[in-house]
């Protein structure tokens, strides 16, 4: 099976990419052959942010996201949402990568399932 969870709000703020990123993390511990891909779009690009520094016992969503790349799951930032937020590609967190709309396509048709946040 194929799962996509594309991802929109900002990483911090809102729960969403929070709640998101336990999802793929639990579809990958209890169905590991299942292909995961998390697409960042709009400000949920900065979730792959390398180097966050979060409070004390506080969530980090680059080392949930370190979490999904472990388990064999794909992480994808849209490109021009990169660019429209001034994000390069040396600051992404290893295991991340430069998408585009072409590809999220191409993962929306492959997809069995797709989940928004």
């Amino acid at each position: 099976m194929r799962i996509l969870l594309i991802l929109n709000d900002p990483p911090y703020g809102t729960e969403r990419c929070y709640n998101a990123l336990r999802l793929a993390g639990a579809l990958l511990k209890n169905m590991p052959e299942a292909g995961v891909t998390v697409f960042l779009m709009a400000d949920a690009v900065a979730v792959a942010k390398a180097n966050q520094k979060t409070p004390e016992g506080f969530y980090n969503l680059e080392r949930m996201l370190k979490r999904v790349l472990v388990a064999k799951g794909k992480v994808l930032l849209c490109g021009t949402c990169m660019d429209a937020r001034g994000m390069t590609d040396t600051e992404i967190a290893a295991g991340a990568r430069r998408s585009s709309m072409d590809e999220l396509a191409a993962a929306t048709i492959e997809a069995d399932k797709v989940l928004v946040f």
